[in-house]
């Protein structure tokens, strides 16, 4: 939610009206930056840390009745939250917003903080991999159109009956939008907000004008936040020596307290001290008080104003967590759960500022610890680390996106 309300942020500076749609648990988030918000319904922060939930993060596939339920539920209240609206942007977890672009006939724009236009030079969801190679790059290009049609294919009869019945507007061929004998103007060559810097996913050469790479897109909270840090966490950050950072964001798991052990016991083999961000799998909830020299645990802090002031941070690898920790100019652990975080961990790898990912299932006291003790003891890596936090703060990806934007609607002030 992060990068979007940043993006958001900046079309308000620009003047413009902005509504962000998402689940209903998003909507204080939203109303504290003075953003207009519409619910989608869904809890995603009840549903992460349901039963279900887990299971899903654990790597299990959830039976398609449900989701086909809640995706209808989506469906409907995205048209309640669209109508009126002059632009739409949507992001991948929201492509209906092509459909109701279409029905409304305003222009819409897709905004995305993981490269999904395709590409020979890497496949996928497989950016950390790029070659040169013409027979895998042929490969890789045909990998979007697969990864595309297969989701096409699971809710094409879904989306094709809200299209018809709802919107009455035609269905979609068989093989989906690409293959559209006429595609309304407003739908045909969508513009494309790449919310990631160029210093880490380089943009590739055979994308179309139209794909832009603006830039991480952050929302600066630390000067605010500076004013109301609590004593304790002032205390704990000026204690001997810098800590290390641990969170792992909306990610839950059955047993929080074992993943909190490990950092513990980890923390004490290295002779660090931590600071555990329990975020939505309520990590670090149970520490023994006499740990509590070496271990800070907090709900939430921006991360723009903690991470640089720790030694590096432990966590899952989402994209949002893995753009501030380069902004910091700090080293990672990834803790891979689910979806892109393991495609983040490579990436972090390749670049040089992490060693290599630890899956969530493997991580243990001893494995923890010989990873803090690899990050803490390669000064390539810290250098490495500190030179693109460089690169990434000189860039103003909000400015390049609100740039692009208007560039698109021929609104250059």
């Amino acid at each position: 939610m992060q990068p979007y309300c940043a993006l958001g942020i900046g079309l308000k500076r620009a003047g413009h009206e902005v509504t962000v749609a998402a689940n209903e648990n998003f909507e204080s988030f939203v109303k504290q930056f003075d953003l207009e918000f519409a619910p989608i319904t869904g809890n995603m922060q009840e549903f992460l840390q349901s039963k279900r939930g887990q299971r899903l993060i654990a790597g299990e596939k959830l039976k398609l009745e449900t989701e086909e339920k809640q995706l209808l539920q989506q469906l409907q209240s995205a048209i309640a939250a669209c109508q009126e609206t002059e632009v739409i942007i949507y992001t991948p977890l929201a492509n209906w917003g092509y459909h109701i672009a279409e029905k409304l006939g305003v222009p819409c724009f897709f905004a995305s903080v993981l490269p999904l236009t395709p590409t020979g030079s890497f496949g996928f969801l497989k950016f950390a991999r790029t070659t040169k190679n013409p027979l895998k790059k042929i490969i890789n290009y045909t990998s979007y159109f697969i990864a595309e049609l297969l989701y096409w294919q699971k809710y094409r009869k879904l989306i094709n009956s809200f299209r018809t019945e709802t919107l009455k507007l035609p269905p979609l061929p068989f093989l989906g939008s690409r293959f559209r004998r006429k595609t309304p103007a407003n739908v045909s060559r969508i513009p494309v907000l790449y919310g990631f810097s160029s210093h880490v996913i380089p943009r590739p050469h055979d994308w179309p004008a139209r794909a832009y790479v603006t830039g991480f897109w952050f929302i600066d909270r630390a000067e605010e936040y500076e004013e109301q840090a609590p004593d304790e966490l002032w205390d704990f950050l000026g204690f001997k020596q810098a800590p290390l950072c641990f969170g792992f964001g909306s990610m839950t798991m059955p047993n929080p307290e074992y993943l909190t052990y490990y950092i513990v016991e980890a923390l004490k083999k290295t002779h660090q001290g931590g600071i555990i961000l329990s975020g939505w799998g309520n990590v670090g909830r149970i520490v023994n008080p006499k740990d509590s020299r070496r271990v800070f645990v907090i709900p939430d802090v921006p991360h723009d104003w903690l991470l640089p002031q720790v030694k590096a941070m432990v966590h899952h690898g989402g994209a949002g967590t893995t753009a501030a920790v380069l902004r910091a100019g700090i080293a990672s652990i990834v803790v891979p759960f689910v979806a892109d975080q393991p495609i983040w961990g490579q990436k972090l790898v390749q670049l040089g500022v992490s060693p290599k990912p630890l899956p969530y299932k493997e991580v243990t006291e001893d494995t923890l610890a010989a990873a803090i003790e690899a990050v803490l003891g390669d000064e390539g890596m810290r250098k490495k680390a500190l030179e693109l936090g460089e690169k990434i703060r000189g860039e103003d990806g909000v400015a390049n996106a609100v740039e692009a934007f208007h560039r698109h609607l021929g609104l250059m002030g």
